[in-house]
């Protein structure tokens, strides 16, 4: 799209997005981006997705985000001048995972921490308020300056419309926009440097996998997960390896001799190795499925309960536990409890997603500065200061100390850490034990999870 000017870009967008029934990538035409970082927009999970750069603070890593709550709201000033960024000015302010407010020619922002770099992923379900916002902002073009950009405006105004627009970063990737061609030589040698192959590589690591998954797990098998896209495998024939593989610890358990046991244990640590494999795969080699995603789902809990079976099956061919019967009630035990477990994660997830989203007042895009925003901000977290809120607020809060970080991703039990519990008990012990283990620790996973749902649910 050309238009003479801001306007007539707002205008034009506005009248191309108006009825489109399709997610909607914005990208400025003075763009020079890596494909990673646009595939990694454009696949995230949110609504509304902006690509940003934060200011770098000595105190925190590149990439810590600080806190929506670093700075009380009431005693924030707007600061004086512009840092600017990359060539961009710094005056956008963002939180833990979303932007707060853009600041324009004509808009003041409290205490700007990152500058807004263009891209902007929409989901269809944003467009109309997309063309809306945009006519409203065309309208209003007078008030802006010739460094106002068509993207942060866009921003500025979903944002005052209610509409939670995430951040993303741009870590390990590059981007620049470039206004000639010296410029654009400049950014490609820059761009060079970056190694985009291993970025999309640190992408295929999921950010959220519990402590056994990131410390034991994905600190290789990345890499063969790189290994099996170079050589045409797909993510189903991954995820069968590990079907297998989890069959075999299965059947190496029910032999009920010691051997049996180590040999189970490292072939059921191998299976969840290759179940983390199969998704790595799939999302460095871009190749997703509804199949795959079924037999990922249904067969990790195969393999799981396949196990139990034939930790109680050893246990009776031992004959070190009598007939076997109070193991076997163990093992039914355990597989009842991880069921019913699963059962409250699927529930609860599908119960949480039809919930509706609870928007931001609408406030008047014409305010010279953002203290409406901020009194509207401040109303909705004293409302959430309260009584069960409060005490999740300070849960919540406690997770950026790293011990409780961990504690908190391992109380749950995930399936790393059950397989690798499974793993380490059943070579060092017995089966009664690996069971009994399952058991507790399983118990306890339900009760923390079950009780957080219910607080959530009623805060």
């Amino acid at each position: 799209m050309e238009s003479p000017d801001v306007a007539g870009d707002l205008r034009a967008l506005a009248d191309a997005v108006e009825g489109a029934d399709e997610n909607l990538l914005i990208l400025p035409a003075d763009s020079l981006v890596h494909d990673e970082l646009i595939y990694q927009i454009t696949k995230a999970k949110r609504g509304a997705i902006a690509l940003v750069v934060r200011q770098e603070r000595q105190e925190q890593g590149e990439n810590d985000p600080p806190a929506e709550e670093e700075v009380p709201i009431e005693e924030a000033e707007p600061e004086i001048g512009e840092k600017v960024i990359e060539g961009l000015p710094q005056r956008t302010r963002i939180g833990r995972s979303r932007i707060i407010s853009v600041g324009t020619a004509y808009h003041a922002v409290t205490r700007p921490n990152a500058a807004l770099l263009g891209p902007l992923h929409l989901h269809q379900r944003h467009l109309q308020t997309l063309a809306e916002v945009a006519r409203e902002l065309a309208d209003m073009a007078h008030l802006f300056g010739p460094e106002d950009d068509v993207t942060e405006l866009l921003v500025l105004g979903l944002v005052r419309r209610g509409v939670s627009v995430g951040r993303r970063g741009r870590r390990d990737l590059f981007f620049r926009r470039v206004r000639s061609q010296a410029e654009a030589d400049e950014a490609l040698a820059e761009m060079a440097g970056f190694n985009e192959d291993r970025a999309r590589l640190n992408n295929a690591v999921k950010g959220a996998d519990g402590f056994f998954t990131t410390f034991f797990v994905s600190t290789y098998s990345r890499f063969i997960a790189r290994w099996a896209a170079r050589r045409g495998l797909t993510p189903n024939q991954v995820t069968l390896i590990s079907i297998a593989l989890g069959l075999l610890s299965a059947g190496a358990f029910a032999t009920g001799t010691r051997w049996g046991a180590v040999a189970g244990a490292v072939l059921i640590y191998f299976a969840f190795v290759f179940d983390c494999v199969d998704g790595q795969l799939a999302r460095y080699a871009r190749k997703f499925g509804v199949l795959g995603a079924w037999l990922d789902a249904t067969f990790d809990r195969f393999k799981e309960y396949a196990v139990f079976v034939g930790l109680a099956v050893g246990a009776t061919v031992s004959g070190q536990f009598g007939d076997g019967e109070g193991v076997w009630t163990l093992a039914l035990v355990a597989l009842a409890l991880q069921s019913v477990k699963h059962l409250l994660d699927f529930s609860f997830g599908a119960a949480n997603r039809r919930k509706a989203p609870v928007p931001l007042p609408t406030l008047d895009l014409t305010v010279a500065d953002d203290r409406p925003l901020r009194e509207a901000l401040e109303q909705r977290r004293a409302s959430r200061s309260t009584g069960v809120r409060g005490l999740l607020k300070l849960w919540t809060k406690a997770g950026k100390f790293r011990p409780v970080h961990w504690a908190r991703k391992m109380i749950v039990f995930p399936i790393g850490e059950r397989f690798a519990a499974i793993a380490i008990t059943a070579a060092f012990f017995n089966p009664r034990v690996t069971l009994l283990t399952l058991i507790v620790w399983g118990g306890v996973a339900a009760t923390y999870t079950l009780t957080g749902r219910l607080l959530r649910s009623l805060a």
